[in-house]
């Protein structure tokens, strides 16, 4: 199967509509890491995605008769604006189908290159429905974003690349996956070259499908898919690209949204360029192997697979960078309601440098504060809460904690009153027109509201903290009716900070 898939490769027409994207060295990763780290920019590509490459040479192998009558797609984005620059440059009609929650920026782009835009639906699988819709009424020709063998082949042209550039001992290509296009292309042609090298695939732990198919052995679709890294936003790997990864991958490491934050960060600092979530995740993988593993001296290659990011989602990005890079401590610290209790603080914690203070008057003895701390990694972090502690402080460490991150620190104060009690729920709907109105009105009525915190950090779903004071024999019908909105929801009622902070 292999030879056959670098057969396609090496015949792949990418070039008309691609570039042959730089292989750079990342001085500032390369020292930080003690290992030489190359990016393969395929942030740089035409369209700033390598989707271009897949979808120009799945055109490229259409018939004449194909092309007349024109091609639809399902995308998010990427994929979308390399089959419509694709379709442009060879005069063929596109279609592509968005979800709504596709970001504005990759939306104005497949206008601007001349392709119909339709949005349907909130995720992919719904966007795909409606293209395959369209398939069967008008018969159109579908471009898959990644199942395809041609779109496969189109992808793995960025192995032939790297391998022509490293000439030296390669460790290991760390590659971001989604449905599995990139890495399926990639790992064909290096695993035939050469085997030893290590191929990694890397994943937003909210859409990890690859990673459940590889435990499950089989091809499995996740319930859930958290859209923070839209790109790679896929529930379930595609049939084409499990044959090849499920033998050909060596391991898939999954990330956070803070390490991808992070890691984006890393990536500004090295290029002066802002990859989106999806297109710095390998190099969010890349880091977590090399701590794992200890490696010194080795050469690395990471993909920077794509930049096209919503200039208002950098807040969210910048926000949560240092916390994913371990150079912040958020904590809860209970200090005495006095004068000249800061001070004290501030003098326990050294020439640290405070990143975040929050408080609100409490009662008359003590005051809790949320308080951001710069600091070198992990290890200080945990002594710094020891230190506290041995101070006499009571301190919960909120660094890892997604409310506290998310709410708390923009909603410092305030507290509940009344006889009845107040459950908290965290939220997660589609960042659109209306989504919010909409989950005002199932809602409904029947519960007083007691919080409402509603924040828009230009990501792809809206953030909602709720507070429903509801007698106990209603929260089981409550829950209930939650479900029914259609959108995901966590319990926070036991969460630490609404102790420390709002109850």
């Amino acid at each position: 199967m292999l030879e056959n898939y670098v057969k396609k490769i090496l015949n792949a027409k990418v070039y008309e509509a691609a570039i042959e994207t730089p292989l750079e060295r990342a001085r500032i990763l390369s020292d930080r890491y003690q290992n030489d780290i190359l990016l393969k920019r395929e942030d740089l590509q035409p369209v700033f995605s390598f989707k271009i490459r897949g979808a120009y040479n799945k055109m490229a192998h259409l018939s004449v008769d194909q092309k007349a009558k024109g091609v639809v797609a399902a995308s998010a984005g990427n994929h979308a604006q390399g089959l419509a620059e694709s379709a442009r440059r060879m005069g063929v009609k596109a279609t592509i189908v968005m979800p709504h929650t596709t970001p504005e920026i990759k939306v104005a782009s497949v206008k601007a290159r001349g392709a119909k835009v339709i949005l349907h639906g909130d995720a992919f699988d719904e966007a795909y429905a409606y293209s395959q819709k369209l398939v069967r009424e008008k018969e159109l020709t579908y471009v898959h974003p990644y199942d395809d063998p041609y779109v496969i082949a189109g992808q793995g042209t960025i192995a032939v690349e790297v391998l022509n550039k490293v000439r030296e001992p390669l460790h290991a290509v760390f590659i971001p996956v989604g449905g599995g296009g990139i890495i399926a292309g990639m790992a064909a042609y290096i695993k035939y070259l050469r085997p030893d090298i290590r191929v990694v695939g890397v994943e937003y732990e909210e859409s990890a499908c690859l990673k459940a198919a590889l435990a499950a052995q089989e091809r499995v679709i996740l319930p859930f898919v958290g859209i923070f890294a839209d790109g790679v936003a896929v529930a379930q790997i595609g049939q084409n690209t499990w044959e090849i990864c499920k033998d050909h991958v060596d391991e898939v490491i999954s990330c956070s949204a803070d390490e991808i934050c992070a890691a984006i960060k890393d990536v500004f600092d090295d290029t002066r360029t802002v990859n989106e979530p999806a297109g710095a995740l390998a190099v969010a993988g890349m880091k977590k192997y090399i701590q794992r593993e200890g490696i010194e001296g080795q050469t690395l290659v990471a993909v920077t697979s794509g930049a096209n990011m919503n200039f208002d989602r950098l807040r969210y990005v910048a926000e949560r960078a240092e916390v994913g890079e371990m150079r912040e401590a958020l904590l809860a610290v209970t200090i005495d309601e006095q004068p000249g209790s800061f001070l004290k603080f501030c003098s326990a914690i050294g020439k640290r440098a405070i990143t975040e203070f929050n408080y609100r008057f409490n009662d008359q003895h003590q005051a809790n504060i949320f308080v951001g701390l710069k600091i070198s990694d992990q290890q200080e972090r945990l002594a710094v809460c020891q230190m506290l502690q041995q101070q006499g402080y009571a301190v919960v460490d909120l660094t890892d904690n997604e409310m506290a991150k998310a709410h708390i620190r923009h909603l410092v104060g305030g507290r509940t009153q009344g006889r009845l009690k107040e459950s908290l729920f965290r939220f997660e709907f589609p960042e659109r027109p209306g989504a919010l109105l909409n989950f005002l009105k199932q809602l409904g009525k029947g519960w007083n509201i007691s919080l409402f915190h509603y924040r828009n950090h230009g990501a792809a779903y809206g953030r909602v903290l709720v507070g429903l004071q509801v007698p106990e024999s209603d929260l089981q019908l409550m829950e209930e009716q939650l479900k029914l909105i259609g959108y995901p929801f966590w319990n926070e009622s036991d969460n630490p900070t609404n102790r420390l902070f709002l109850g």
